[in-house]
């Protein structure tokens, strides 16, 4: 199967809902030490920049922490959440619009010894990394990786030929922005179909 990097021009695009969608069958992969560690992403959630309440940078709201956002796309961005959770976003779109793509679940594929290590597992379940925290815990990111190129060779997302038809990647009201008001209910979460991922941790990717 064909590895490819996906290329810078993949993030400078304006609609981050269509490169959420096509972010579903692509696979996430850092290089932590040394050690290569990946999962299929399955789930991710789309943040519209300044306009969308649920968004760090809403009304083109601008901290140390969400500066990063601001850059040009095809950078992390990584914050933490409950003082507990390393939540892993895609920087999106051009330089001084902060659109950015939280991953929310991927299928662990290779490095599975180190990632059952890290999550202090015996065996891959859904629980492994079906969650943007424990994903992160898996696959070895945290904050200090925010700002990090998706370009580089220590995290990076690649395209390996995996395509769903429309019907199997379901959308829906994104999880835990009851704050955002109405934007609360947009349906800017995209999962891959329940049962395609029930079968693909059955027998294998």
């Amino acid at each position: 199967m064909k590895h490819s990097k996906l290329k810078p021009g993949f993030y400078l695009r304006e609609d981050v809902l269509e490169i959420t969608n096509e972010l579903i069958g692509k696979f996430l992969v850092t290089n932590i030490g040394g050690t290569i560690t990946s999962g299929m992403i399955i789930e991710a959630e789309a943040y519209n920049g300044i306009t969308d309440k649920a968004s760090h940078a809403y009304n083109g709201r601008r901290t140390k922490r969400n500066e990063v956002m601001y850059g040009e796309g095809g950078v992390v961005y990584v914050y933490l959440c409950y003082g507990i959770h390393h939540l892993f976003n895609v920087v999106t779109n051009k330089k001084d619009v902060p659109h950015a793509i939280l991953i929310r679940g991927v299928i662990p594929t290779d490095g599975v010894s180190k990632i059952l290590k890290r999550r202090e597992q015996n065996t891959i379940t859904k629980k492994t990394s079906n969650g943007p925290g424990t994903l992160s815990t898996a696959l070895g990111i945290t904050t200090t990786h925010s700002g990090v190129s998706l370009s580089g060779d220590l995290i990076w997302i690649e395209d390996r030929g995996i395509a769903f038809k429309k019907k199997e990647i379901i959308t829906s009201p994104r999880i835990g922005i009851d704050y955002a008001g109405k934007d609360a209910f947009l349906p800017y979460r995209y999962r891959l179909d329940e049962n395609i991922i029930s079968d693909l941790y059955r027998s294998g990717i």
